[in-house]
């Protein structure tokens, strides 16, 4: 057995079955990444591996004694505390024997007892054999590579953003080194150089981890082997990201041809029973009911029809749509100040920098969520503004995805709201669920659903490629490629905006 066996999982949501069966082995050293369309069940089943989500059926059974390190970005933690200090609790164990062996030295001297003064030789050795002494340059080494150093280390966790302080628990899991890792979406809240530097850091690692990630780029850096959730099976692929695609292409091929002929043959047979249940052939047809309810029916593919995403545009003559004078913004502090800049009509900007120097503080103070601090900025009179703000915050997670669209839109018919949602790549079997029940990508697609049936000709984005699988990025891309108006994007993976963007802004620089 390897680190851990998952045996014959089954388990549903709502009456949407999300595996059946699945079985896979992580081992030692594997660098899995898991992978599947929104709503799949990846993150489900990262919850149902630590126990936080009890499985309908199967086993999940890990090796005896493994330390286990999962990110939880919304875990308690001590609001009063530096950052510094909440790191230092990755060593608690080791402060704890270095107080032990200073009360051993104290009591030794008091006594002139050899026995503390060999016990406290012995607490030495522990320290030294797990490089107590180089804690300050490990902590370090992880704060300026995921970033934490802009932040500052004195800073209270009280006050930090939601990403700032999801990378200050990233950091201290990394430094705890847990045999296995568990990181589920762990660039969401990253920059494209702390990207970088976590992907170097899992290459080294010398336990083994599984990771959730949409980053495909991340994935064909740091993955050994692939696990990836679709038709309600869980499948472990060996190799790289790009392998596992030209191997995962043959198998759809193959399971489309297969899952067609089985309904082809499900619909004669129900057709036949249809027309010999009360005729002379009706025993033949009541053992083809039988037979029929007996079969194992195939997950219909999810992938046949790829979203469509295109934004309802207005008109927008201006040369010049926004003018940005000596603006700060932030809190009660500034995070920015003194911004001066302009954007064009048509023009496609993206803004990148650090996660929590201010770039999403930026937009909401352009949009008008957040006050302004200091100066001032001015949108040119017919500019219609979209906005797409990041986190998947509802008034009321109760509501469906229907719901939802009809608040923001009340003229539309329930069938054209179900029609647009499709559209967007919501499953028509999850229009009707709670929408705060839903996975992220699923919520960020409704997110995207609303907006597209706004009249806009400047739309602002703030991160909204987080939570969404590879179809619906690529239909994003290509609605933004096709707008007509201007974008004002921030986004950190650049891959998504390399190939069309005008200009690329990055705050720390281009704005000082």
């Amino acid at each position: 057995m390897g680190l851990l066996k998952v045996e014959n999982l089954s388990h549903r949501f709502a009456d949407k079955v999300l595996y059946e069966n699945g079985s896979f082995n992580l081992y030692k050293n594997d660098h899995m990444g898991i992978v599947g369309q929104n709503g799949a069940g990846k993150s489900t089943l990262m919850e149902i591996i630590i126990g936080q989500v009890l499985p309908d059926e199967g086993s999940i059974k890990w090796q005896a004694n493994v330390k286990i390190g999962h990110l939880d970005q919304y875990a308690d933690v001590d609001r009063e505390l530096k950052i510094n200090d909440y790191l230092q609790l990755a060593f608690s164990e080791l402060f704890a024997i270095e107080q032990r062996m200073t009360a051993l030295y104290e009591e030794s001297a008091v006594s002139g007892d050899d026995e503390p003064l060999l016990k406290a030789a012995e607490c030495q050795e522990q320290l030294e054999m797990h490089d107590f002494y180089a804690i300050e340059s490990t902590i370090n080494k992880i704060v300026v590579g995921l970033g934490i150093d802009a932040i500052g280390i004195d800073r209270q966790m009280k006050t930090l953003s939601g990403g700032q302080r999801a990378k200050v628990i990233l950091a201290k899991l990394l430094l705890e080194k847990p045999n296995v890792l568990l990181l589920d979406e762990p660039t969401n809240f990253l920059d494209k150089e702390h990207v970088e530097w976590l992907a170097s850091y899992l290459n080294e690692f010398q336990g083994a981890f599984i990771v959730i990630s949409h980053d495909y780029e991340f994935l064909e850096k740091i993955a050994t082997c692939i696990c990836d959730i679709e038709f309600g099976t869980i499948k472990k692929y060996n190799g790289k990201y790009s392998a596992f695609l030209k191997q995962k292409e043959h198998l759809r091929e193959d399971y489309i041809r297969q899952y067609s002929a089985q309904q082809k043959k499900i619909k004669e047979t129900e057709e036949f029973i249809r027309k010999n249940i009360a005729g002379i052939n009706t025993k033949m047809a009541q053992g083809r009911r039988k037979h029929l309810e007996k079969m194992d029916r195939l997950t219909e593919p999810n992938f046949t029809q790829k979203p469509t995403i295109k934004f309802k545009e207005v008109p927008l003559a201006s040369h010049k749509v926004l003018t940005v004078n000596h603006l700060s913004v932030g809190y009660d502090q500034p995070l920015l100040k003194d911004l001066n800049f302009s954007v064009l009509g048509n023009q496609k900007i993206v803004i990148t920098g650090f996660n929590g120097i201010g770039k999403s503080t930026l937009l909401k103070t352009l949009v008008g969520v957040n006050p302004s601090l200091a100066g001032g900025f001015q949108f040119a009179p017919q500019v219609k503004v979209g906005y797409y703000e990041q986190d998947l915050i509802w008034e009321n997670g109760l509501l469906t995805p229907i719901q939802v669209v009809s608040d923001a839109h009340p003229k539309l018919t329930v069938k054209e709201i179900r029609r647009h949602l499709a559209q967007c790549g919501v499953n028509d079997k999850h229009v009707t669920q709670a929408v705060g029940t839903l996975s992220g990508g699923e919520q960020a697609k409704v997110k995207l659903c609303i907006l597209t049936l706004k009249s806009v000709n400047f739309l602002m984005m703030d991160e909204p490629t987080n939570h969404l699988d590879v179809d619906a990025k690529e239909a994003l891309q290509e609605a933004l490629i096709a707008f007509q108006g201007t974008v004002l994007l921030v986004s950190h993976e650049e891959k998504f905006y390399r190939d069309w963007a005008d200009k690329v802004l990055s705050i720390g620089q281009d704005f000082e």
